[in-house]
Formats: structure tokens, C-alpha cells, sequence
């Protein structure tokens, strides 16, 4: 009996999660600084200290937080469970 080499290949390293991640960030910053500039704008019509301001940017970051979060958990591979 012959025996054949098997060859391996070099591992190649995968970007797309990298990609992802950088793409959130940008979207966090985005997202951040857009409700930062609607509660100003909220703020200024009502007359008020900056609430609504630092509000809306809370809420927008922590949104995206959230779904960063949950895009990474979507990502992680599900075990199957053993008998």
C-alpha cells in the first residue's frame, strides 16, 4: 500500500470580523454624535440644560453597544448539546 502525502494548507487568516468590528465602531460615533447634535438642537427650542442633549447621546451609544453585543453573541458558533 502507497502511502500519499496529504498537504495542508497554510491557514489563511479571515478579516471579515475585523471589518465588522471596525464598521460598528464607526456606526457607534455616527450614531453617537448625531443624537448628540438633535438633543442640542432639542435643547436650544426648549430653552433647557443640556439633558436632552446628554440624554440622546447615551441612548445612542448605548444602543449600538447593544447591538455589537448581540452581533458578536450571533456570531460565536452554537455547540451541540451532548447525550
Amino acid at each position: 500500500m502507497a502511502q500519499t502525502a496529504i498537504k495542508t494548507r497554510p491557514r489563511q487568516i479571515d478579516f471579515s470580523h475585523v471589518l465588522v468590528i471596525g464598521a460598528w465602531g464607526f456606526a457607534m460615533v455616527i450614531a453617537s454624535m448625531l443624537f448628540l447634535y438633535v438633543g442640542h438642537l432639542i435643547d436650544e427650542m426648549l430653552h433647557t440644560p443640556p439633558t436632552f442633549m446628554l440624554g440622546l447621546f447615551f441612548l445612542g451609544l448605548l444602543l449600538c453597544i447593544g447591538r455589537l453585543y448581540k452581533d458578536a453573541w450571533d456570531r460565536i458558533p452554537k455547540r451541540k448539546p451532548c447525550r
